[in-house]
């Protein structure tokens, strides 16, 4: 048999040489060779997770256009902005700052149930201290945050220091927090006045409301630790693989304790803004159910459960479209004990549409038919 006239994709890529040695190349192979274009990693762009998110958020926009008269009215009075848009970030700020710690928790492959619980910790603290005289209002605001993040690092340390489940670890914190926050509370309702502390969720600041403008500066400061530093990275690795970035040198327990302090913290701040705007701390109701906001906002915004990759600005425009969704069902008048439905129907056609899955069975039902 000839062998120069035989090509290198038929001798292999590893073929013996003349001698019979298996550890040497064979002259013939000076190419590699070529994998199947199936098997070609494609490259994908950060926005390509943006994409059916807005999407959704476009078509929710498209039908207020259409049906809900004065959903785009935007009017300026003493140099701030007020309209249904602006409710729309002010109120969805709340779940904005929620999905942020959220979309770092969920990467690691974990979740966070406390966010919610954390939230009513947060503001039974800032209301007690508030009205206690003599305390100063920047103590205020670190005490507050302080118990939010210890309550962050409490979930961190279940999950990366005992390995317990991140999503009974978290509920734990979730049951219990609220009679934390009861105990704290004394179980009333604590209201205040202090004009610092409601100017967190009433204020304006620039022509928009201040939880808006608090919204965006951390998620400019979350995107700046997670993409200007080897942070995001390892976050990513440590859920895609655990057990692989522990053996590339990456503390995988550490970076997950990390994410749920500052998931604590996150849940910590909006805990004041929710105080704030209501003017009053209610251990029942502050952040409940927020926590379900706050993971279908990271989901509907292309971040999967199984973690590994994630994307903040999908995180943020999830909330966006969730808190859209909301208010365009009391404004259709839509029973709250009927808009959840609705609500979930939305969210599903979204994470559906998401799915390259779906969309391969879809259209090739369609070419079927």
């Amino acid at each position: 048999m000839n062998l120069e006239h035989r090509t290198p994709n038929e001798l292999g890529a590893r073929a013996f040489d003349v001698r019979g040695s298996m550890f040497n190349v064979s002259p013939f192979t000076t190419k590699p060779c070529m994998a199947s274009d199936r098997f070609q990693k494609k490259e994908v762009h950060w926005w390509t997770s943006l994409v059916w998110p807005v999407a959704g958020l476009a078509l929710l926009l498209g039908f207020n256009l259409i049906f809900t008269p004065g959903f785009f009215h935007v009017e300026v009075r003493d140099g701030n902005l007020y309209g249904v848009l602006i409710d729309i970030l002010n109120h969805g700020s709340q779940v904005m700052l929620l999905a942020l710690g959220m979309a770092l928790v969920i990467a690691t492959g974990g979740v966070d149930l406390a966010v919610g619980a954390t939230m009513a910790i947060t503001g039974a603290i800032a209301a007690q201290l508030i009205n206690r005289p003599g305390v100063p209002f920047p103590v205020v605001i670190a005490a507050s945050l302080a118990v939010a993040t210890l309550a962050g690092c409490w979930n961190g340390l279940l999950v990366a220091g005992f390995r317990v489940q991140p999503i009974v670890a978290t509920l734990i914190l979730m049951v219990a927090g609220r009679g934390v926050a009861q105990l704290i509370t004394d179980g009333q309702i604590i209201t205040f006045t202090d004009e610092r502390l409601t100017f967190v969720g009433n204020g304006h600041f620039l022509g928009l409301p201040f939880p808006i403008v608090l919204a965006l500066a951390m998620f400019g400061v979350t995107g700046l630790l997670t993409r200007k530093t080897a942070l995001g990275l390892f976050i990513e690795s440590v859920g895609d693989n655990a057990t692989a970035s522990a053996y590339s040198g990456v503390n995988a327990r550490k970076i997950k304790f990390l994410v749920y302090v500052f998931s604590g913290l996150c849940a910590g701040i909006a805990g004041l803004v929710s105080a704030s705007n209501i003017k009053c701390a209610d251990a029942n109701h502050a952040g409940l159910f927020l926590e379900l906001d706050a993971i279908l906002a990271v989901v509907v915004g292309g971040t999967a459960l199984t973690g590994g990759r994630f994307y903040l600005g999908g995180a943020v425009v999830g909330a966006l479209f969730i808190q859209t969704l909301t208010t365009t069902m009391y404004m259709r008048n839509v029973s709250a004990d009927i808009a959840p439905v609705p609500k979930a129907l939305a969210v599903i056609a979204v994470c559906l549409v998401q799915s390259p899955v779906f969309r391969r069975k879809f259209f090739s039902f369609k070419k079927k038919k």
